[in-house]
């Protein structure tokens, strides 16, 4: 007759081993990761001189913002030897218009931005990661291939496009793109971050009577907050410092943006204005390191979660 209870003590001590083995892998690299006081102390005089290193840009643009025109690029060292101050208050009305007006512009274009990229591109991935339709892989597939397409190559048709619908010294062709789910990258971040939520979730409220719709829009885009707040830092950042599409549909002063003012302080004669320029380009980052620090704890959330399952 055969034995049917001898093998029940087998998973006990096959568990028992495989916890010890876990166990000591997590305490080796646990070792590894901290390392001896030396090897911390060396890691760490290596990561500030990389951050210093890094940092020594923008140190020299600070320096510079405070040093008279003539000087800029006389005096290197960081302390300047002759501090003007009158920089800021000269760079602010410098321009035919006061600086507001272009951070104001650029202010609009990046919220018109963001709210176009948030909602088309998460209800565009709600749909390639949530929903099943003939063509979901192609399409998606298709999707994911246009990153492979060069900016520059599309330009012209763009402009020609733009021109026809009588867009151009507008802020539509810097906005409107952005609500037709046109950036790639967003679409398989928000994708791959939806397809780690449960289905349960979503087949608790089908259920309860829930459409695509109202499933998407009181149970996934909740969830979906982290990754929403890097695709919102994102594209702040990047409509900020656009300077190529501004320059190329608008051609008013008055709707120039930020980038586009600041190449007015420079002359091709050689009477460029350094010092209210670089003190301009200080003021011009204030809402970028704003916007970076306030959304920094959802952008790492939103990173290190994507694709997680």
């Amino acid at each position: 007759m055969t034995d049917i209870s001898a093998p029940a003590v087998a998973p006990r001590t096959s568990t028992r081993t495989g916890l010890m083995r876990r166990l000591r892998s997590t305490e080796g690299y646990q070792e590894e990761i901290t390392g001896t006081p030396g090897s911390r102390f060396l890691r760490h005089v290596v990561l500030i001189g990389l951050g210093l290193v890094m940092l020594y840009p923008l140190m020299w643009m600070v320096s510079a913002s405070f040093k008279p025109s003539t000087a800029v690029f006389n005096d290197t060292g960081l302390i300047p030897a002759q501090w003007d101050f009158t920089n800021y208050s000269s760079g602010w009305s410098a321009l035919e218009y006061p600086m507001e007006t272009y951070l104001y512009n650029s202010m609009v274009i990046a919220v018109l931005n963001i709210i176009g990229n948030i909602f088309s591109c998460s209800i565009t991935a709600y749909c390639f990661a949530r929903l099943k339709f003939r063509g979901r892989k192609l399409m998606f597939a298709m999707t994911l291939g246009t990153m492979l397409l060069p900016s520059h190559v599309v330009l012209i048709p763009q402009y020609v496009v733009f021109s026809k619908l009588g867009w151009i010294n507008t802020y539509l062709p810097l906005t409107v793109p952005a609500f037709l789910a046109t950036n790639a990258f967003f679409v398989f971040l928000l994708v791959q971050f939806m397809r780690g939520l449960p289905m349960e979730l979503q087949d608790a409220a089908r259920i309860d009577g829930c459409g695509p719709l109202r499933t998407y829009w009181s149970i996934i885009l909740p969830l979906t907050v982290p990754a929403l707040a890097t695709v919102a830092i994102f594209t702040f950042i990047a409509s900020w410092n656009d300077f190529f599409s501004p320059l190329l549909y608008l051609t008013d002063q008055v709707l120039f943006t930020v980038p586009l003012a600041l190449r007015q302080f420079m002359s091709a004669q050689g009477a460029s204005q350094w010092g209210p320029m670089f003190a301009m380009s200080i003021v011009s980052l204030l809402p970028v390191i704003a916007f970076f620090f306030i959304g920094q704890r959802y952008l790492i959330n939103g990173i290190a979660t994507t694709g997680m399952k």
